[in-house]
């Protein structure tokens, strides 16, 4: 019996695959996707086997991994329903959707463990949201789930009231990153820097002040403030952008993210 089993792999489970295999061998990691293309792609990138069902799969490994889209859920938790037991563990990525919702789907007795990654994991950058139950696992098993979220990035434990605002703090806002590195970069070969440099520029930029906040646990204000001189240039960019109400378009954007996780499951 292999460790891991994704059913699903999409952006997020190949992501999160590739992530795995720092921590693990590719002979303890099984997948299922109904498309036989991608089957034998990653296959053929990973070495890892693919299974010819979803109930196969969940039938040949511990830790079950659902990486497919929460309109799908129902079907695939229906898929595997006969064949997990109490020994599985499983680890459920949608947004919206309960551990409670999840395991009554699955006849009442699976144990849950409710995450929210996000795709930077591709790179072993991710930020996992994790909410579980630690009293219906072993030592070894949190041990597991911990070594299996850490093989791609870092990871934060959070009550289930909480998981939504996880989806709108690091599950959805990379898009808002990459929109916010795409805009600069092209404010810039406005300019004339080459498109190429322009990229590099910024990107390297959001890459470097992301880790200053996470490494000199400075207070994100107190580190923009360290770059603002008294009527300098930064300062009237920073006034530009509250003119334009970039803080109130994040808030707007965390809002519709919120909603949009509430009405998953309805």
């Amino acid at each position: 019996m292999a460790d891991i089993g994704f059913i699903g792999m999409g952006n997020m489970g190949y992501a999160m695959l590739k992530g795995a295999l720092k921590n693990f061998p590719a002979d303890r990691i099984i997948f299922s996707t109904p498309e036989s293309i991608r089957n034998e792609e990653v296959h053929a990138e990973t070495g890892v086997r693919y299974m010819q069902s979803n109930a196969e799969c969940a039938n040949n490994a511990k830790y079950i991994i659902l990486a497919v889209k929460p309109q799908v859920y129902d079907a695939v938790l229906k898929n595997i329903h006969d064949v997990v037991t109490q020994e599985h563990v499983i680890i459920s990525l949608a947004p919206g959707i309960t551990r409670d919702t999840v395991r009554l789907k699955l006849g009442g007795n699976a144990r849950v463990v409710r995450v929210m990654p996000n795709t930077p994991a591709l790179v072993g950058e991710g930020m996992t949201g994790i909410c579980y139950d630690d009293r219906e696992f072993s030592l070894e098993e949190r041990d597991t789930i911990e070594k299996f979220f850490s093989s791609f990035g870092k990871s934060v434990t959070v009550p289930e009231s909480l998981m939504s605002a996880v989806v709108c703090a690091s599950g959805s806002s990379p898009a808002y990153v990459f929109m916010f590195i795409e805009a600069l970069a092209d404010s810039v070969v406005k300019y004339g820097i080459p498109r190429a440099d322009a990229y590099k520029l910024v990107a390297q930029t959001v890459l470097g002040s992301a880790k200053m906040v996470l490494e000199t646990g400075e207070h994100p204000g107190r580190l923009k403030d360290n770059v603002c001189s008294p009527g300098g240039t930064t300062i009237k960019g920073v006034a530009a952008l509250e003119e334009c109400g970039l803080r109130n378009a994040l808030f707007k954007a965390t809002d519709a993210c919120y909603e949009a996780c509430s009405q998953i499951n309805k």
